[in-house]
């Protein structure tokens, strides 16, 4: 077991490392239950990416804390657990209060966030007087006093009747739950209203949710998904408000399914930057000349060469390759900077380079003229000196 000290508070947590490369996952699970809902589902998925899985606070083995409970504190305990477990650009599955949990840690540290899994959940659950009324039962009997109505709202009627041993466990885990704890999250959920932050997810999402789910009906779920640019919506049939329990493999395969949309992505948009790279090569090459290239790759070392990838990426692949100019108009451009800015060494490498981008001697003296107006004469009297130097180099040799 493992347990850190999170926002004045411990947290149990359990990480699996990574046999490949998939995104990591972190499950959230949800009011009234610890982690173990999710171990038959984890059997049934077979993710070989890390897993995270905890218990919030006020659940399972984590301390309840002093401080009053929101949707934003249990958000801000995930965020400082993922960073203390170095883990990023996740795919977070979170169910009922664990989906919005997600949802708000979406919306503040997009930087943990490579894909969603809002499994029962909703921007809003329930009502006030609903949650106000749950909490009273609890203050005056304890959760003891509100276990057989979670039951019938959990479970289908079916999983009821056949899986009455299971019942029995859930039950006892949810009376176990720390009253502080459940109470607290049961305000938290109560004055939770993330309509605009989920409307304003870009990560790809699966939102799901169990047909006989009562706690947050299919309507409910199908509904956040329509706030939910590209969001997948699938209702798993005889389910009710955990499908990790009830139908954990059928869970496994949609997220399966939705962590490989988040691999596709990372890989179109490692291609993307491969592909961004490769023209930016190809086009420094065309004006710089392959002889230029070549000695500078050759020459690059663990020092420069994260500086040779970004001017690649960024100068050539970019700003060099886009069309609304001409490799003509865009030498003129360079040479008139560099030569403002006093660049010297630039210059001549550009003046050199006009011969592979149809930049004329008449257009460099042009840009000079330019520079001397409105960069000041001094800058283009040294530009000049280095550009007559380069012409007459170029000469010599017959270039």
């Amino acid at each position: 077991m493992h347990f850190i000290d999170v926002n004045a508070t411990t947290l149990h947590y359990k990480k699996t490392e990574a046999a490949s490369a998939a995104p990591p996952l972190v499950l959230i699970n949800s009011l009234g239950t610890d982690f173990r809902i999710w171990d038959e589902f984890l059997e049934h998925l077979g993710h070989q990416g890390e897993v995270l899985v905890y218990d919030k606070r006020g659940h399972g083995l984590s301390s309840v804390g002093r401080d009053q409970y929101s949707i934003e504190l249990h958000m801000h305990d995930l965020a400082t657990l993922m960073d203390s477990q170095s883990v990023k650009g996740a795919v977070i599955c979170g169910v009922s209060v664990g989906g919005m949990i997600a949802t708000a840690l979406q919306a503040t540290r997009p930087d943990l966030v490579r894909g969603l899994v809002l499994c029962d959940t909703g921007p809003r659950i329930g009502g006030a007087k609903m949650w106000q009324d749950r909490i009273n039962t609890i203050e005056n009997n304890g959760t003891k006093g509100i276990a057989s109505e979670v039951m019938s709202r959990w479970f289908s009627a079916d999983f009821l009747e056949k899986s009455p041993d299971a019942v029995k466990g859930y039950r006892n885990m949810i009376e176990r739950t720390p009253q502080e704890g459940y109470v607290g999250t049961c305000g938290a959920i109560r004055d939770a209203d993330l309509v605009d932050q989920v409307k304003k997810i870009t990560v790809p999402t699966l939102c799901v949710v169990g047909g006989d789910d009562q706690s947050t009906p299919p309507e409910l779920v199908a509904d956040m998904a329509q706030l939910i640019p590209n969001a997948h919506f699938e209702c798993i049939a005889n389910c009710g408000h955990l499908p990790c329990i009830e139908q954990p493999e059928l869970l496994a395969g949609l997220v399966r399914k939705a962590i490989e949309r988040c691999r596709n992505d990372v890989q179109a948009e490692n291609a993307g930057v491969v592909e961004l790279y490769q023209q930016g090569m190809q086009t420094r090459r065309r004006v710089l000349g392959n002889e230029h290239v070549d000695a500078a790759e050759t020459d690059k070392s663990s020092f420069d060469i994260s500086f040779q990838k970004l001017i690649t990426e960024a100068a050539w692949g970019n700003v060099w390759s886009r069309d609304n100019w001409t490799l003509r108009e865009r030498s003129i451009v360079t040479i008139a900077l560099l030569a403002a800015l006093g660049h010297q060494e630039e210059v001549a490498m550009h003046v050199r380079a006009a011969r592979n981008t149809g930049a004329t001697r008449e257009d460099i003296s042009e840009a000079l003229l330019h520079t001397a107006i409105y960069a000041g004469v001094p800058a283009a009297n040294s530009a000049i000196k280095t550009v007559k130097s380069v012409f007459a180099q170029l000469d010599a040799s017959g270039e």
